[in-house]
């Protein structure tokens, strides 16, 4: 009797299979998706047998008419050879100059993970529920329709009016939207005072370029932003890591530090702090402006994750900016992480005479943001949708965060003290992260490193958690087994691995 043909709706894979069935894409591309990841990362290397069809087919519950297919397109795209009477093996793929370039630089090793490590492998394209240590939600839980809506509209209006460069200090009526969400938060800044970015990774950039010489101190939190370390050393700045605690920094380091070296910028976070989540108390952040007067530095907020803040019932927050009135502190935010991360607008809110200097060097380094991204954030903005969802966003995280948490209890580690809302869990392993990171990338499960987010990168502990990716079974099951092994290895006084 003749197999059936290829469906959707076959029977589920077993629990360990890499096969998800109520996945958006066929059955046959994730398999494809699957080998071909593989194949490029060399993870299966050229030469390399390939699962027997039937075998495959057993194993993972499909027909094998699905696996025909996607071995076909497999072999369509390079990937595999079928070798007549010995099967089906990966095969040396020609690739072009640029794309050879480009993978020799995705495999050349790190002595140690860095920062550039984490940033390869979070663009490798994994589903997001494999990326329990990326700094994004996964797609289903932002709107597309929200900003899908805001292009349509957009591409109905009159297209002249962006064909142009656009306006330098960015568009005007989405900064006078800015002006009056930051007042909100009880930040006054005019929208003169206001000036746009592709995101708050150029906003950093242009203001250590701004006020900091190659071999000038910056100050940052520690842990912190990973990225924005990597971005300051290119520029021929010492990083240095400023302790940070579950109400903000340490102040009897900051001030040692301050001593010692003369910073020229002191960034933080003071709203949901990344990795910890926390948020500066407002004790702290007056003392931390006093500093600020007595060394001479300037204090740049980064506020990127704000928005995701739940309220001061359940966790208090203060904004620097809103206590200094902009004369000291450089505000910056963005919407990468509520809206969508392709749309790269971001903002700066500072002293007008220093706006001006910011626009001056923005045009110098890049000429004028993309007005297109800026008119379509100014739409979601104005036309009261933004609210309803961030409150959404809200509602998702805060029924998340709970049970993430307890589950990674369950596992043996330690949350953070202080660590009530937002989109991230920082927990103690009590095992160096580095070989544990390393072993769950092998499984295709892309974590966060506790050294990563220290300027030194010294070995940690330490790891980050989105509670928004860190609930998949399969990425759980395969971080207790791993940890497992890592704590019977420490007990027998093994290397990590």
């Amino acid at each position: 009797m003749p197999e059936p043909a290829p469906t959707d709706r076959a029977p589920p894979a077993r629990p360990d299979s890499f096969l998800t069935a109520g996945s958006d894409r066929t059955l046959v591309e994730q398999i494809v998706a699957w080998f071909a990841q593989r194949i490029d990362e060399r993870m299966l290397r050229p030469g390399t047998r390939m699962p027997s069809i039937r075998g495959f087919s057993s194993d993972h519950r499909v027909s094998r008419f699905t696996v025909v297919e996607a071995y076909d397109r497999l072999i369509a795209r390079g990937y595999i050879e079928s070798r007549r009477g010995s099967g089906f093996f990966v095969r040396e793929r020609n690739l072009g100059a640029g794309l050879a370039a480009a993978r020799a630089w995705a495999e050349t090793p790190n002595p140690s993970m860095d920062v550039v490590w984490l940033l390869r492998n979070m663009f490798r394209q994994l589903p997001t529920r494999d990326m329990p240590g990326g700094g994004v939600l996964p797609g289903d839980w932002l709107d597309a329709e929200l900003v899908g809506s805001s292009l349509r509209a957009l591409g109905r209006s009159n297209g002249a009016a962006m064909l142009g460069y656009g306006q330098a200090q960015g568009y005007l009526p989405l900064r006078q939207q800015l002006q009056m969400r930051l007042s909100e938060h009880e930040i006054v800044a005019l929208p003169e005072q206001i000036v746009t970015t592709i995101g708050v990774t150029q906003g950093l950039d242009l203001i250590a370029q701004a006020f900091a010489k190659a071999g000038d101190t910056i100050l940052v939190d520690d842990p912190g932003w990973f990225l924005m370390y990597g971005r300051f050393s290119l520029l021929g700045l010492r990083v240095i890591g400023v302790p940070r605690l579950a109400d903000g920094p340490d102040l009897e380091q900051l001030r040692a530090l301050c001593a010692m070296h003369r910073p020229k910028l002191y960034v933080l976070s003071s709203v949901l702090h990344n990795p910890t989540g926390t948020s500066i108390s407002a004790a702290k952040a007056f003392q931390v402006l006093r500093l600020a007067e007595e060394f001479d530095f300037r204090v740049v907020e980064d506020d990127v994750y704000g928005d995701l803040h739940p309220g001061a019932s359940v966790q208090p927050c203060t904004r620097l900016a809103a206590l200094d009135r902009l004369e000291r502190v450089l505000h910056v935010g963005g919407f990468s992480k509520t809206l969508a991360a392709n749309l790269r607008v971001g903002f700066i809110a500072c002293a007008a005479p220093l706006a001006r200097q910011l626009t001056d060097l923005k045009m110098l380094v890049g000429l004028t943001t993309p007005e297109l991204g800026e008119r379509v954030v100014y739409r979601v903005l104005s036309e009261g949708h933004y609210r309803r969802h961030l409150e959404r966003l809200r509602g998702r995280l805060a029924a998340a965060r709970e049970p993430v948490t307890r589950t990674l209890e369950r596992l043996g580690l330690r949350p953070f003290a202080g660590n009530p809302a937002g989109m991230f869990v920082w927990a103690d392993t009590g095992l160096d992260t580095v070989p544990l990171a390393e072993t769950m990338l092998e499984q295709g499960f892309l974590m966060a490193p506790g050294s990563l987010f220290s300027p030194d990168q010294r070995p940690s502990t330490w790891m980050r958690f989105n509670v928004a990716t860190s609930s998949e079974p399969r990425m759980l099951r395969a971080l207790q087994e791993t940890l497992e092994r890592g704590r019977q290895r420490l007990k027998s006084g093994a290397p990590p691995r």
